[in-house]
């Protein structure tokens, strides 16, 4: 049977020039709002969007920045920007959130995770923001410096793999951060977490007794309840589906100390908006 979205001049249908990308589409707009349901949400309009442009679609050599493009356009004109004096009626924690994000230059914040998260060139970060690679480059730069003297927290780290546990921790500290305790098991995890409130719980999801990294951050939430998650691991993909409650934040392995930087960054940006109702994987 003929697909309905193939286009006529070649077999390849629409879904499957935008199916692969989705995983980081969401990953990114995560990361922009601190949310899974309001990420997830520009990620819809940026494909319905896209469905009524097919034709372009078929046409564009780089599908994946023409999907970054599109949700960036989409954000720019319905994003709410952040406002400098929030209303009493948001809890603290956000009201603090958005002042900090009020104070950042605009769109900078994008342009770094772009780059540092996504692994965007800074041409193409110039043709998904509408601007060039110079312009690109200055914004990544300005996000960099600014966002270093944003904020600073407690971090809790659920690591079973030695090494990377120890480098994980060099980069916490080295970006201003007070490292709580690493963890190997979901025993131990707990147990720190509960004994030591972090502001960020950095976690790998295959933990050394075979425990779920996923399970010991429910159990820590289950107590607290408003502390942001990062999760490591190796398939981003299993984790940004969509299909249920699922991490704001997260980086895949291998990573490189600029993408550990900037996702710890990000996270306490929002540190009252990024929990995770963690289920068994």
């Amino acid at each position: 049977m003929t697909d309905p979205q193939a286009a006529p001049d070649g077999p390849e249908p629409l879904s499957d020039r935008l199916a692969e990308h989705l995983p980081r589409l969401r990953r990114y707009a995560r990361a922009l709002t601190g949310r899974q349901q309001s990420g997830d949400a520009y990620a819809v309009a940026t494909l319905e969007a896209l469905v009524a442009a097919r034709d372009e679609v078929r046409r564009a050599p780089d599908p994946r920045v023409l999907l970054f493009r599109t949700f960036h356009d989409i954000w720019q004109t319905t994003g709410q920007p952040a406002d400098p004096e929030p209303g009493p009626d948001l809890p603290l924690p956000e009201r603090r959130a958005q002042a900090r994000l009020a104070a950042l230059t605009p769109q900078t914040r994008e342009a770094l995770i772009l780059h540092t998260i996504e692994r965007f060139g800074f041409e193409e970060i110039g043709e998904i923001m509408g601007t060039d690679s110079d312009e690109a480059r200055l914004r990544v730069q300005a996000a960099r410096e600014e966002m270093a003297d944003a904020v600073s927290g407690r971090v809790l780290i659920i690591e079973d793999e030695a090494i990377i546990a120890m480098d994980l921790e060099s980069l916490v500290v080295e970006a201003g951060h007070e490292v709580t305790g690493i963890a190997r098991t979901r025993t131990g995890a707990v147990k720190l977490g509960l004994r030591d409130k972090p502001d960020l719980i950095l976690a790998d999801i295959q933990l050394a007794d075979n425990s779920s990294g996923l399970d010991a951050v429910h159990d820590i939430l289950a107590q607290f309840g408003d502390i942001p998650v990062l999760f490591i691991t190796a398939f981003p993909e299993r984790l940004l589906t969509g299909e249920r409650p699922e991490p704001a934040f997260l980086i895949a392995k291998p990573f490189d100390e600029e993408q550990v930087r900037t996702a710890i960054s990000q996270a306490l940006f929002f540190s009252s908006t990024a929990t995770l109702e963690a289920e068994s994987a």
